[in-house]
């Protein structure tokens, strides 16, 4: 069994960002060289996400709307974790909400999705720099 690793860097303009990653992945998996394991893709910070999902404008509107409504980022004071410097508790619970990472099989050398699935990273805490692992195993 081969095992290849790869990090993909990110720096958003913008607080909340959602980010089509689906290629970056299907490039690492063509370096790897594997036809037939398994893709972990995941988030290595506690304010951003991984997960899977269409990639649909209004889509992803809808998901900023929710996440917002569950979580919403101001006031700041609505927080024990904002209590001191920090103003993200909004990002934290919208990371546990979408996921930290997603696992996809991989069949003849190609990510195996289903009709419309893409991978997204998801920023809600963004303007510095973060980063996303993908790991991948097989033959």
């Amino acid at each position: 069994m081969k095992s290849y690793r790869k990090e993909l860097w990110f720096n958003t303009g913008s607080r909340r960002e959602l980010i089509n990653i689906t290629r970056d992945v299907e490039l690492a998996l063509a370096e790897s060289g594997i036809q037939e394991g398994l893709a972990l893709v995941n988030a290595m910070h506690i304010s951003a996400s991984v997960f899977i999902n269409d990639d649909e404008p209004g889509l992803h509107r809808d998901f900023e709307a929710w996440l917002e409504k569950l979580a919403p980022e101001k006031p700041y004071s609505q927080y024990r974790h904002n209590d001191g410097f920090e103003d993200n508790a909004d990002a934290h619970i919208k990371r546990t909400l979408m996921g930290r990472e997603v696992v996809i099989a991989i069949t003849e050398g190609r990510l195996d999705f289903g009709p419309w699935e893409q991978i997204f990273y998801g920023e809600f805490d963004g303007k510095r720099r973060k980063r996303v692992l993908v790991k991948i195993i097989g033959d």
